[in-house]
């Protein structure tokens, strides 16, 4: 017997242990080289581990949920079996990163046939959905997680829920989540308990740091976004075909937050032990929502990028959050953030400050308001800001300029184009 030993891959520096989330093959059953043996869950990403060889599992050590370090043996693969294999559907890559794979699905008037992200096509298998019923909103057509999603939503919102909760179907929710449509449509008075995801723990882990750590405060200022949708409605349909991507809002915050921090250094500073550490670099992380939370991939180096590299690096880190395939990488570093409730209709908050980092930007919906200009009232699209700073390094008189400086950079895009 040949037994190959399959190990965890080398975990970053930051992260000291991780968990099995999911076992996809079980022992006895055959194998193939680089296929998906099972998905390993880190504080801050969901990593796929390829199979070393061919041929079958042998044993498993390690069971779904188990605590597991870098370079620990979990499994041995028995290569000494030769076992005829079909040809894998589509190819899998080490650490979870995967190019989209062209699946073959019958055209119709709804559905352009096309290309299906790969946690997309594990979610139409494992639902059993008819392709006919979807629709590709991702770019160029893509079918992403949040497509299948939507249908899944629709399809139980037609079905009456059950009276009990029934524990095939809990096994079936993503754990910290549960079917509304079966848990709350009953008269029954029924609870759900479920473990937190590793990533959610370290949220509720940093979030409790940051509160214990820092002397965070908030500042709040108002800016009218007119100037910036004006843009968008004169040059967006060109941008767009210049580019291969919309333009939206936050490449213009994420312009006005590097010019603040150019003219401030205080805020795109952090503290470290009794030292204060000035970035000479601008890197953003960009709050986006995930199907397993709220994660921070960061914009490296967003002094040196166009408006057109912005938009185009944030919807690539959005297509890699819905489909669980941001790495280590892009979540690792970090000066300054941005956060944007407004996409969910938040009006005003007090955003967390993300240690180290000792600023945060928190951006809300734009709505139509009376304001006062030239001594007129006049209809704006106004949007609410809120600053929230570690105020053991960052004064008030820093604070408040530097988001008035995002502000007037907002109302005066051109001042972008001059680096004012």
């Amino acid at each position: 017997m040949a037994l190959l030993e399959v190990k965890v891959p080398q975990l970053s520096e930051s992260v000291t242990e991780a968990s099995l989330l999911e076992w996809h093959k079980k022992a006895g059953e055959p194998v193939r080289l680089d296929e998906n043996l099972v998905d390993i869950e880190t504080d801050k990403v969901v990593l796929e581990l390829p199979c070393p060889g061919n041929g079958v599992l042998a044993e498993i050590l390690k069971e779904n949920g188990s605590i597991v370090h870098s370079g620990e043996v979990i499994a041995t693969v028995d290569t000494s079996v030769v076992i005829d294999l079909p040809e894998p559907v589509q190819p899998v890559a080490v650490g979870g990163t995967q190019e989209p794979v062209s699946v073959e699905i019958p055209p119709s008037d709804d559905y352009p046939a096309g290309i299906v992200m790969p946690a997309a096509e594990k979610m139409i298998a494992e639902n059993a959905l008819d392709p006919s019923q979807l629709k590709g909103t991702g770019k160029g057509g893509r079918i992403t997680v949040a497509d299948v999603q939507r249908v899944l939503e629709d399809s139980v919102a037609q079905t009456p829920a059950p009276s009990v909760v029934s524990p095939a179907l809990q096994s079936q929710q993503p754990s910290g989540t549960v079917d509304q449509q079966t848990f709350y449509g009953t008269s029954n008075r029924i609870e759900n308990r479920v473990p937190m995801t590793r990533l959610r723990a370290r949220i509720a882990e940093r979030l409790i740091q940051s509160q214990q750590s820092t002397a965070s405060l908030t500042t709040f200022n108002e800016v009218s976004m007119k100037p910036v949708l004006d843009l968008r409605r004169k040059f967006g349909e060109a941008f767009e075909k210049e580019h291969g991507v919309r333009l939206g809002i936050m490449s213009f915050f994420v312009k006005a937050v590097v010019a603040a921090l150019k003219r401030y250094p205080i805020v795109n500073a952090s503290i470290d032990g009794n030292d204060i550490v000035y970035h000479g670099y601008f890197d953003i992380g960009i709050a986006v929502s995930s199907p397993r939370g709220l994660v921070v991939p960061i914009l490296r180096d967003a002094d040196l990028m166009t408006i057109a590299e912005i938009e185009q690096k944030i919807h690539e880190l959005s297509d890699k959050a819905q489909n669980n395939q941001l790495t280590i990488e892009d979540l690792t570093g970090g000066t300054f953030s941005i956060s944007n409730g407004g996409v969910f209709g938040s009006m005003l908050s007090t955003p967390i400050i993300n240690p180290p980092q000792s600023a945060i930007l928190g951006i809300h919906a734009t709505k139509d308001r009376p304001v006062v200009e030239d001594g007129e009232i006049v209809i704006r699209p106004m949007n609410y800001l809120a600053l929230s700073y570690d105020h053991r390094l960052i004064d008030g008189r820093e604070a408040v300029l530097a988001l008035r400086t995002i502000k007037e950079t907002l109302e005066d895009p051109a001042k972008l184009l001059l680096d004012l």
